[in-house]
């Protein structure tokens, strides 16, 4: 195998916000209740991007580290429940959240595959891969005492999808809000 071929067959690169665990228990629980265990290998998470090519990680940590290094953790809110046919997720609002995507989106040029093309709706998904019936019940129930809430967006993590399980890769903090930069004149 050369070298080149090697890069190649690299796991994919998945980018999601990175949001406390204080803040996604709520979305754990449900996942954890209404996920089939057999596809379950994940916590509840706001995915970014579903496929960057696995070579390019070094230079994806690094041009996202840009892109952190200059923002400030942010308030996301949960707008809404979204049906998806075989699931249920929240959808996310957050012009924040839309700004930091398309500065990335930019930064990877033609790394983002397909589905990265697509227009971009920040959701968590809490439930897939179940039949209609199954998705419409959750979906009922959720949408009868839905409140919206806030969620803070304080970094990126960056994964390597391993067809099922994803490798945690790196951590890219934002600046916490009212942090001070040092600036040397």
């Amino acid at each position: 195998m050369t070298l080149q071929s090697a890069r190649s067959a690299l796991p994919p690169i998945i980018v999601t916000a990175h949001v406390p665990p204080d803040d996604m228990d709520y979305f754990d629980r449900l996942r954890r209740e209404h996920f089939p265990p057999e596809r379950n290998y994940l916590k509840a998470h706001i995915t970014i991007f579903h496929h960057l090519p696995g070579r390019v990680l070094e230079e994806a940590v690094a041009l996202a580290a840009e892109s952190v290094n200059q923002r400030q953790s942010f308030n996301a809110s949960i707008s809404g429940i979204r049906h998806l046919g075989a699931g249920v997720a929240f959808d996310i609002e957050s012009p924040e959240l839309q700004e930091l995507r398309v500065d990335l989106f930019q930064r990877f040029g033609s790394w983002p595959g397909p589905q990265d093309r697509q227009k971009f709706k920040p959701h968590i998904t809490v439930q897939n891969k179940v039949s209609r019936a199954g998705a419409d019940r959750l979906y009922a129930e959720l949408r009868s005492d839905f409140q919206p809430r806030h969620i803070t967006v304080s970094g990126l993590d960056l994964w390597s999808y391993l067809g099922g399980p994803w490798e945690h890769k790196a951590f890219l903090p934002l600046r916490k809000k009212f942090e001070t930069v040092n600036v040397k004149s």
